[in-house]
């Protein structure tokens, strides 16, 4: 059996090779419990690790956002792969050839992976065509001139692959069509635009320095052109397209992420410019969201690879609101937040231009504030500290951002800062954090188990966020169903007498396509093998069932006798149902006075009852 286009084998291999204890560590901390392994889980903010990682079955789960799997279905999820994409990539990890049923690297298969294969091309293409231009052409001298004047090197420029696109037309829309890409497909993908009358197709940038955008995997999916003179829109970003999402998309994401990975430290910041010149100055772990301001989803994949952000967002007013603004989106993420304080007005590229790369690193980079000194730095702006009414309205507004912090030690730090600077009673501000603490915990909604208790923990909080987190009381029916299909996943032998007595009889949808899955696996030679089976779906509804039914502890032995309970409870269902349905029916028969029509559905469900019980 293959799956698409990937043979049966290179699945096998690729989860034999790729052990998914391995594989998950790389992106969170594990510690043993038992058989199994736990940590926080990567796909969503806790506190409280519901992550589970199973060694012997080769499968995760985590019970707090139900996401689960095998070790390809981890990789899928966490880099936002597709599964040929995933597999693909944990394929060429493993030294093992990828050039899947007789077809090239890249063509995988269907239209869409078709497609994204061409524009990926085309812009491989575009990037090396503006490169050249800007290097090797006199078109390209102006702009080439200029990066030099702004102290970004030659090496710098080969590095980014920065390049130019020249004020033609349609320079690249020749270029491309010679190499018989599609236009309609060039438009989609950004790089052209057709003509109002439909006669033709021009370039989407003309006349600007080109900065290429990567995805994950170093391929170029779009681009950024900064134009040279005077006019708007500074920079033009090519649109969303099937390969490139601004809400997902951060740029020199690639370039960065081995040194986020190594110091579990980000650097933020707003620009192109400022990365390119950054990392001269050793900031190696810097990237930019671009055209849009910071996302959950950009703080998500962040997180998977770092546990601190540091912003460095231009020192102007709208460069510190976009920071105050990303502060919660990163918190929120699970990541520590702290500021580079950059000059009035400043941004990096003009800080490390007028000041040296050392003395970027050294007084910005390395002594950032933290997020909550960063606030109240911000806030001081707007209030006239000479006058006594701005002095009182600052300190109010002061204690409202220390207020909100978890820890006790930090509020007093904070607070103490406060009380020297303007002069004030330490315990009068203390009395003020405490009274606003007591308004949010009022305001607060009521808190899951992977939330802080504002009270320090007491045990009726405790106890009761414990019962509003307990899984619901499943009916028998559905319980037997997973406990048949937990042992089905692991013993032909039970798979097939479950298929002789049951069939496809299940309840849960969910179920029953799982059961037929089985039953087709099984068929076609397969030893039982949790974590091969799972990447045979290619369904995240039902990889997470297979993955929370798993999990289930059951230490119960399974015998024959055990099987055919679990049967009967499941085929007495719609017996059960109609029992149900004839008592509603005979009180009704009641309630309108027809006493016969009543007895007659008693002895009706007296004897399916006997049946019942009969089994």
């Amino acid at each position: 059996m293959a799956y698409g286009k990937i043979p049966d084998s290179v699945i096998e291999a690729v989860l034999k090779h790729h052990d998914i204890v391995e594989t998950v560590a790389k992106y969170v901390h594990l510690s043993k419990h038992g058989k199994y392994m736990k940590g926080l889980c990567p796909f969503h903010s806790e506190k409280t690790p519901s992550f589970t990682v199973t060694p012997e079955k080769g499968i995760f789960y985590c019970y707090g956002c139900g996401k689960g799997g095998n070790a390809i279905k981890f990789i899928e999820e966490i880099e936002e792969y597709s599964f040929p994409e995933a597999v693909r990539v944990m394929a060429e990890e493993a030294g093992i050839p990828i050039a899947w049923g007789g077809a090239p690297e890249g063509q995988r298969g269907d239209e869409g992976n078709g497609e994204r294969d061409k524009l990926v091309q085309a812009h491989e293409l575009a990037v090396k065509l503006y490169h050249y231009l800007l290097m090797n052409t006199t078109h390209g001298q102006p702009a080439l001139q200029y990066l030099r004047s702004r102290g970004v090197t030659d090496k710098q420029i080969d590095q980014f692959s920065i390049g130019y696109a020249p004020p033609e037309w349609d320079t690249l829309a020749r270029f491309l069509e010679k190499r018989e890409f599609d236009p309609a497909l060039m438009e989609k993908g950004g790089l052209l635009i057709g003509k109002q009358d439909r006669s033709g197709y021009i370039d989407r940038f003309r006349d600007r320095i080109m900065f290429p955008i990567w995805n994950r995997d170093g391929k170029p999916i779009a681009l950024a052109g900064r134009m040279l003179g005077e006019g708007q829109p500074k920079y033009l970003n090519s649109p969303e397209t099937m390969l490139f999402n601004k809400s997902r998309n951060l740029y020199n994401f690639h370039h960065a992420r081995a040194a986020m990975r190594k110091n579990r430290r980000v650097v933020l910041f707003e620009g192109y410019m400022d990365i390119v010149k950054a990392w001269s100055a050793g900031v190696q772990n810097g990237v930019a969201s671009m055209g849009t301001s910071l996302t959950e989803e950009h703080a998500a994949v962040l997180q998977r690879n770092a546990d601190e952000a540091v912003i460095c967002y231009d020192g102007d007013n709208a460069g510190q609101a976009a920071a105050l603004k990303s502060i919660p989106i990163l918190e929120k993420a699970g990541l520590k937040v702290q500021v580079a304080m950059l000059p009035k007005g400043m941004d990096p590229d003009e800080f490390i231009e007028a000041n040296g790369a050392n003395a970027f690193m050294r007084e910005i980079i390395e002594h950032p504030v933290s997020a909550t000194k960063f606030k109240l730095l911000y806030a001081k702006k707007n209030h006239i500290l000479l006058e006594e009414e701005g002095q009182k309205n600052y300190l109010l507004e002061a204690v409202r951002i220390i207020a909100v912090l978890d820890s006790p030690t930090e509020r007093e730090f904070y607070l103490k800062e406060l009380s020297r600077e303007f002069d004030m009673s330490l315990e009068s501000l203390k009395q003020d954090c405490f009274n606003e603490r007591q308004q949010l915990q009022k305001m607060k909604p009521q808190r899951d188990n992977n939330d802080n208790s504002w009270n320090n923990g007491r045990n009726e909080n405790r106890e009761n966020r414990r019962k509003s987190s307990a899984p619901p009381v499943l009916p028998a029916y559905q319980v037997a169903e997973r406990k048949l299909l937990a042992q089905m996943l692991q013993s032909a032998d039970t798979a097939g007498a479950v298929h002789r007595k049951l069939g496809e009889a299940f309840h849960v949808e969910d179920h029953a396509a799982l059961a037929a899955y089985l039953y087709a696996y099984y068929a076609q030679g397969h030893d039982p093998d949790v974590s091969r089976f799972i990447a045979s779906l290619q369904d995240d509804r039902l990889e997470r069932t297979a993955a929370s039914i798993l999990m289930m502890d059951d230490d119960m032995p399974f015998d024959e006798q055990l099987l055919d309970d679990y049967v009967n409870e499941i085929v007495k269902v719609p017996k059960l149902r109609e029992v149900e349905e004839k008592k509603e029916a005979m009180v009704r028969a009641e309630r309108s006075g027809d006493m016969l029509k009543a007895a007659q559905i008693a002895s009706e469900i007296i004897a399916l009852e006997r049946q019942l019980k009969g089994r």
